[in-house]
């Protein structure tokens, strides 16, 4: 034992060669650069969206609030029940959506990935081709409407059910995992469908768990959808869209308020466009944020085996 400590301190007193302190230097300035410019706008836009309306049209806010005000938000949630609503049915399509998705990409895939399935070539073809090719949009709203689909909330749900490119993703990771285990389930007197939940879907939660943030991603960001289905049935808007109206409202009044909100005249002179559009901004991505490092290690892992395995 004192052998391997004495070995693992002569080791560590080695000196680096000069190129490798060089590189070291460059590769740590660069990342702590590349760190600075990827945190920068976020903390500016947080300290943007605490401040007083006023006072941030003067300019000069970097990393803190210059006078601390939560009137932004107060506008956002409060004051607009349109997004309160658009939050209830985004929270629902985002935790719906990703569970119907992952488990609708999740059995395809594992029957694609079996190789005793005969049809397992042209149906992935097909699949593939479905990422290159589409109809369009007009006949995709024909569809939807012939399909009574649209003024409904499961025009969010149903045509996303299945990717192209999380089935092609997932396919390749089960299909790395050992047939031995499948055969010998088998053997035990286990039919498809026990493999599947109690061996292939343990092994693939590092895969699954990416498929989900990107279904949930995808969900909780999407508004062109709410705007072209469900326009003018408020029922079914989502918070993605109400946000885009208001901004689109604040920008069209520089006072930030429309008549008839029953706003208070101070309330009207705290809140501009520039601090509504920032704490707009940290509200839609506040929640993606907050879920994404519990899931970062399956994130990395699942994308990674996933798309180099063959």
């Amino acid at each position: 034992m004192s052998d391997q400590v004495e070995k693992i301190a002569v080791h560590h007193r080695k000196r680096m060669a000069p190129e490798d302190v060089v590189f070291t230097i460059f590769n740590t300035a660069f990342l702590i650069l590349f760190a600075v410019v990827t945190l920068y706008p976020v903390l500016n836009t947080l300290a943007v969206s605490f401040n007083e309306g006023n006072d941030a049209v003067r300019g000069g806010i970097h990393l803190w609030p210059r006078i601390f005000s939560t009137k932004n938000y107060e506008e956002i949630i409060f004051n607009r029940p349109g997004i309160r609503q658009g939050l209830w049915i985004t929270i629902a399509r985002t935790v719906l959506g990703t569970f119907t998705s992952l488990a609708a990409n999740a059995l395809l895939s594992f029957i694609l990935s079996r190789k005793k399935f005969l049809f397992k070539s042209g149906l992935s073809l097909f699949w593939i081709i479905t990422m290159y090719a589409s109809a369009g949009l007009i006949p995709g709203l024909i569809l939807f409407r012939y399909l009574h689909l649209t003024s409904s909330f499961w025009v969010y749900i149903i045509p996303g059910m299945v990717s192209a490119f999380n089935v092609m993703v997932m396919r390749t990771y089960m299909a790395g995992i050992p047939d031995s285990l499948e055969e010998a389930a088998q053997l035990e007197g286990a039919g498809y469908m026990t493999v599947f939940i109690k061996i292939i879907t343990p092994l693939c939660m590092p895969v699954y768990a990416t498929i989900a943030l990107f279904q949930a991603v995808y969900h909780w960001n999407s508004w062109f959808d709410a705007m072209l289905y469900n326009r003018f049935d408020p029922q079914y808007t989502t918070l993605q869209y109400e946000l885009r109206k208001l901004l689109d409202s604040v920008s069209a009044n520089t006072g930030g308020k429309q008549a008839g909100t029953g706003a208070t005249a101070a309330s009207v002179a705290t809140i501009v466009p520039v601090t509504v559009r920032a704490a707009a901004t940290i509200a839609t991505m506040a929640p993606i944020l907050a879920l994404y490092p519990f899931l970062q290690r399956y994130f990395v892992t699942g994308l990674t085996i996933g798309g180099v395995k063959e």
